[in-house]
């Protein structure tokens, strides 16, 4: 009720701005300007990042002016093509782009005369991204490399780096000029979107009610309506904020995504909640769908995340963690690069992010996928002896004659006692010290199921004068372990919780850790990341890593990724672990599409850091968004783990 009632209040406040030709809103002169200015320059797209001036500042002594400046326009755009990995243990990547080719087959036959592509359009579909303008789809041609000499003109092809030929290109073009009807003092009818809502229908998405800000007078069902984009502005208190109060304010030039038809009235988008509240007709970026689209078969995942799961090599019947692993991506990546042969622990501390992951996992079929809710700043835990805590690549994998290893059934009851000494631990330790629960179970061998046989209460005297803690309480204990904080706090469901890992018991640990997020395309709003938050990133970062550094077995593997540009939670983290952990080393990354590192130091904000030496750059991969892979802002660094005793 309560977020119902703010978005009433929201929309009693937005009503009273409702978009209307007759208003008579007094205009500054750049707003008047605004309104006569012609409509090529102001109903289209071309948003600008305004950025924190010391984060600007940063970027320009790292980059470069120019080059920050291509980045910075490369961010505010998407990536003209989905990127699709294919699950090859249901199917193959020839079945699914058979499939794909089909359904757009099927698109094309059931669209409208004004909705089908131009002659222009398909030319577009072979062309490619040109000083920052993406017109169609990846660049293929990877001459660095000489993986491929040929440019693909199908609008769906199979991925031609060596090694991942589980992964689909889908093209998709733009930017594209829309016409807008635009009539001298008749303006067309127009729709606000939030920001996060415009990103997505850049990606190909549809306009939903709860995504709508604002709409202009008069909107019946049916109506051809431009769509515009509500982006923060400085507000007079230092925050940040959405100007909806006129039609023409000056703020929206420049950011108008398409056009579209709503699907009822305006008085029925503020009177819902939720549905589709515009049927996207015309894109500025025409990129398809795969909303609901052969689900099991396929996951649409940024080219380097494949990259970042495909760099850790992940072998059948080892264990790996995945730290933040949240919403499952690179864990079903690498459960699928082991064959499913293995045990892939993948934790999260939110609740309803285990989840998804765990559903993730169910709709792809993976059966080597473990999932508990841990903070990764407590992954290590010293009271757990690794001796508890059987390896299913011991017990679980075993070898014929010829010495092939045979994954055996026997594999999901050590998963099963795994959990099952993780939540016994948890208990015990939730009980306190004070407490003398003693906790007792039985694993049938005919039921694989874990059984808690007894819990044994203690009396008031045998707790030595303790406080008394009553069987409701510890029963409320159990089920909080097994089911969550409750329904308010999260959607249901089990999640088991952990109290972390010993030492060592992992053979490759995935670090895609919480980040600044500043590569991900695309993005219209940067201002509230400032030099100071930037650091904090990299410090929640350095710890997270002194936690995968200890859980992780001397000759083991350590990757760390992230989706951003700053070179602070990158370069910088690179150099805090060569630096701290002198048994750790660069290790080479195949496949290698990315481009080197930063090398050097920079000085910004009264702040030092160091970035790579030379030697080291070519050991590590940074995507560029402006780039030629046309991808999202990633990074990528591969750590060996030598003796730690060294």
């Amino acid at each position: 009720m309560k977020g119902k009632g703010g978005r009433v209040l929201l929309l009693q406040a937005i009503n009273t701005r409702s978009f209307s030709s007759s208003q008579t809103t007094t205009l500054s002169q750049s707003q008047s300007q605004t309104l006569f200015m012609d409509p090529s320059e102001r109903y289209c797209y071309n948003p600008t990042l305004r950025w924190n001036p010391q984060v600007e500042d940063h970027f320009n002594k790292a980059y470069g002016p120019e080059t920050f400046a291509r980045i910075s326009k490369a961010l505010t755009q998407p990536s003209c093509y989905s990127c699709i990995r294919v699950n090859t243990l249901r199917t193959t990547t020839d079945t699914v782009i058979e499939k794909i080719l089909e359904i757009q087959r099927d698109m094309r036959l059931n669209e409208t005369p004004q909705n089908l592509h131009t002659n222009d359009d398909v030319e577009s579909l072979t062309s490619h991204k040109d000083n920052g303008v993406c017109n169609g789809g990846p660049a293929v041609k990877i001459p660095e490399n000489g993986h491929s000499s040929r440019i693909e003109t199908s609008p769906v092809i199979k991925c031609p780096i060596p090694g991942l030929d589980y992964v689909v290109f889908a093209k998709g073009s733009g930017p594209h000029g829309i016409q807008y009807d635009y009539q001298q003092d008749r303006p067309p009818k127009e729709i606000l979107v939030s920001r996060k809502c415009a990103e997505a229908v850049l990606r190909g998405a549809q306009v939903y009610v709860p995504g709508i800000l604002a709409c202009s007078a008069h909107v019946e069902e049916g109506d051809v309506v431009a769509v515009s984009v509500g982006v923060e502005q400085p507000g007079r208190d230092g925050g940040w904020g959405v100007g909806i109060t006129h039609p023409h304010y000056l703020e929206r030039a420049g950011l108008y995504i398409g056009q579209g038809i709503t699907t009822m009235s305006r008085a029925g988008i503020f009177r819902g909640l939720s549905g589709l509240g515009v049927d996207m007709t015309d894109r500025v970026f025409r990129l398809a769908s795969f909303n609901d689209v052969l689900k099991g078969d396929i996951f649409l995942q940024n080219l380097p995340s494949i990259i970042a799961a495909h760099v850790l090599d992940p072998q059948e019947g080892e264990r790996i963690l995945d730290m933040c692993a949240a919403p499952g991506g690179k864990t079903t990546a690498i459960a699928s690069l082991m064959k499913d042969k293995g045990e892939v622990v993948a934790v999260d501390r939110s609740h309803n992010k285990v989840m998804d992951i765990q559903n993730l996992a169910a709709e792809l079929g993976l059966k080597s996928i473990i999932t508990y809710k841990l903070d990764a700043l407590k992954s290590v835990n010293n009271n757990i002896l690794n001796e508890d805590l059987p390896s299913l690549a011991a017990e679980g994998t075993k070898t014929d004659m010829k010495g092939n290893k045979i994954h055996e059934e026997g594999s999901r009851e050590n998963l099963k006692k795994r959990k099952l000494i993780n939540t016994l631990v948890a208990l015990h330790l939730e009980s306190g010290p004070s407490s003398s629960v003693v906790l007792m179970h039985v694993v049938s061998p005919v039921d694989t199921l874990p059984i808690l046989d007894k819990v044994n209460i203690p009396d008031k005297e045998q707790t030595n004068g303790g406080p008394y803690q009553s069987k409701a309480e510890l029963r409320k204990q159990i089920r909080r372990m097994k089911n969550g904080p409750g329904r308010n706090q999260s959607t249901g469901g089990r999640v088991d919780k952990c109290q972390g890992f010993p030492p060592n018991s992992f053979d490759r640990v995935l670090l895609d850790p919480p980040c600044s997020a500043l590569g991900l395309r695309p993005r219209l709003f940067v201002g509230e990341e400032t030099i100071d938050s930037l650091r904090r990133h990299a410090l929640y970062q350095k710890r997270m890593l002194d936690q995968a550094v200890q859980l992780v077995r001397p000759g083991g593997v350590i990757v760390y990724s992230t989706c951003t540009i700053n070179p602070s939670e990158n370069e910088g983290l690179v150099r805090y672990a060569l630096d701290t952990y002198k048994f750790l080393s660069l290790a080479q990354q195949h496949p290698r599409i990315g481009g080197p590192g930063l090398v050097g130091q920079c000085e910004s904000a009264g702040h030092f850091e160091q970035w790579l030496r030379p030697g080291e750059q070519d050991l590590v991969q940074r995507f560029d968004p402006s780039g030629p892979h046309d991808t999202i802002g990633f990074f990528i660094a591969k750590f060996n783990v030598g003796p730690k005793d060294a």
